[in-house]
């Protein structure tokens, strides 16, 4: 994987990529607000021979600082399409973990003929319909509870809830790390990106997914009301949506081997043309499956 950069108005992007076919897919993985492009790292080991990759560090996180928080989730998603024909690439498929999932559907929402392919690990329709008025209130001040709460029982907090696996709790405290004496700055991030979902989700646009698109939620994912929206997503859109048993928010770190399956059979589609039997809906009804049960 090579580093690279993209310069904007608010700061330097850091991402890193790894090329070999141009014209074909590229899987594009944006991980969830406060982690890094390490998220990731089970994924790209399995998948880096075999596809196009880029993974980024979210504006304003790890090594995309400084940044100014002047962006919104638009932004965000204008950037990712300014890297991605820097790269010379044309056939995104966005894998998102949580906040990686919010700003894919507002790609979606400005580019809905790039777009190749999504899916969603662990996030959340961005549609207005599915959160309520209390919800958008809550998220739009977020950022004191990040500033004043004390930071060892945030790291406890954050690297325990978001995950089930002693991989994905390290790795989540790993990457809770780099804020290690600048508090301030990880509630900034946190704070806003909050708020920068609320605002994307105030703008009641359709946030319509025209490509294949799989949903993927760990059955023990207690990061907000998670399950709840994922439930709902499916029954409302005929997504096809996959339980992974005893994951947690963080389930591409706790299943890791469970998700680059499902992703793997996903990407397939775009080398035979063929869907997997999951994406089809049959009778209006999309299949829903546990995995990871034994």
């Amino acid at each position: 994987m090579e580093e690279k950069t993209y310069q904007t108005p608010c700061g330097t992007i850091h991402y890193w990529t790894n090329v070999s076919h141009p014209d074909e897919i590229t899987l594009v993985f944006l991980p969830g607000l406060t982690a890094d492009h390490r998220l990731f790292d089970k994924q790209i080991q399995h998948f880096k021979e075999k596809y196009n990759i880029v993974v980024w560090d979210a504006p304003a996180h790890a090594a995309s600082w400084p940044f100014r928080f002047d962006f919104d989730l638009f932004d965000k998603a204008k950037w990712l399409d300014d890297i991605l024909n820097q790269e010379g690439l044309t056939k995104p498929v966005i894998v998102g973990q949580s906040m990686g999932g919010y700003v894919g559907q507002a790609y979606a929402q400005l580019y809905p003929n790039r777009l190749a392919g999504f899916v969603s690990i662990d996030s959340a329709p961005l549609q207005r319909n599915y959160v309520t008025a209390v919800e958008l209130w809550l998220l739009k001040r977020m950022e004191p509870v990040y500033a004043y709460y004390p930071w060892k029982l945030l790291l406890k907090s954050g690297t325990e809830g978001v995950a089930t696996s002693d991989y994905g709790r390290n790795l989540m405290r790993e990457m809770m790390l780099v804020y290690d004496g600048d508090q301030k700055r990880y509630a900034q991030i946190a704070g806003h990106g909050f708020r920068i979902l609320a605002e994307a989700m105030e703008k009641n646009l359709p946030y319509e997914l025209k490509c294949p698109s799989l949903l993927i939620c760990g059955t023990q994912d207690h990061a907000g009301s998670c399950i709840r929206y994922n439930k709902a997503w499916h029954r409302k859109s005929k997504i096809p949506l996959k339980w992974i048993e005893g994951a947690g928010h963080n389930s591409n770190t706790d299943k890791p081997e469970l998700i680059n399956s499902l992703i793997e059979e996903f990407a397939a589609v775009f080398n035979n043309r063929q869907l997997p039997d999951y994406v089809i809906a049959k009778s209006g009804v999309a299949e829903v499956m546990v995995y990871g049960k034994t």
